[in-house]
């Protein structure tokens, strides 16, 4: 029996529908100025760690195939 059915197709559509629902309904929270500005620099953090990473590991030549 495989993962993708009609019975969880369809329990996944109205999962979706009804979460979508809730969403417009909640109250949103304004963003804060400083909370927005730590966001961004985590960000940019995050993706020159990972360009530093993959820059490494294939300077190194990567994964050793055999």
């Amino acid at each position: 029996m495989g993962i993708i059915n009609k019975r969880n197709a369809v329990i996944g559509w109205l999962t979706l529908k009804a979460g979508k629902g809730l969403m417009w309904k909640a109250p949103k929270p304004a963003p804060s100025k400083k909370r927005a500005a730590g966001r961004g620099a985590s960000g940019a953090i995050a993706a020159i760690a990972a360009a530093v990473f993959i820059l490494r590991r294939r300077k190194r030549g990567g994964a050793t195939e055999e």
